[in-house]
């Protein structure tokens, strides 16, 4: 497996998805059943920023597994987000729909960084190319 080809392909995800948050958080807001200049608006934006610097950093370096472990910290978040969104949406299946999509790009995710690491040996890189935890 070409883990570092997943690892732009998921760069370019992010940065689309991010795009799409940052454009339109009132209508996400409303397709997920929630008040769309709420505080959800504001939410969905903010997530839709970290997710730019997620698929920025993926395509700077899509074969380092801390920026996909970057990505997995964004869809917990994300995932979190959204049961809570669950107790005031009026659409619970829009919102059952979405918590399935992240659920499966956070299993994407692992499965890329922990690639990522056994093919690399190591988690955490320096600048130097040595990690700070592998063992020399």
């Amino acid at each position: 497996m070409n883990y570092k080809k997943l690892g732009f392909g998921l760069g370019i995800f992010s940065i689309g998805l991010g795009a799409f948050e940052i454009a339109a958080p009132g209508r996400i807001a409303r397709a997920l059943g929630l008040d769309e200049d709420g505080p959800a608006r504001k939410t969905i934006f903010a997530f839709g920023l970290r997710e730019i610097a997620a698929g920025v950093a993926l395509l700077r370096g899509p074969a380092v597994s801390t920026n996909v472990w970057n990505r997995v910290i964004g869809d917990t978040l994300d995932l979190g987000a959204l049961v809570l969104a669950l107790g005031s949406s009026n659409k619970p299946r829009a919102v059952a729909g979405a918590l399935a999509f992240v659920g499966s790009a956070t299993a994407l995710d692992v499965y890329t960084a922990r690639g990522l690491d056994e093919q690399t040996g190591r988690t955490f890189t320096t600048t130097h190319g040595q990690s700070d935890l592998a063992p020399a």
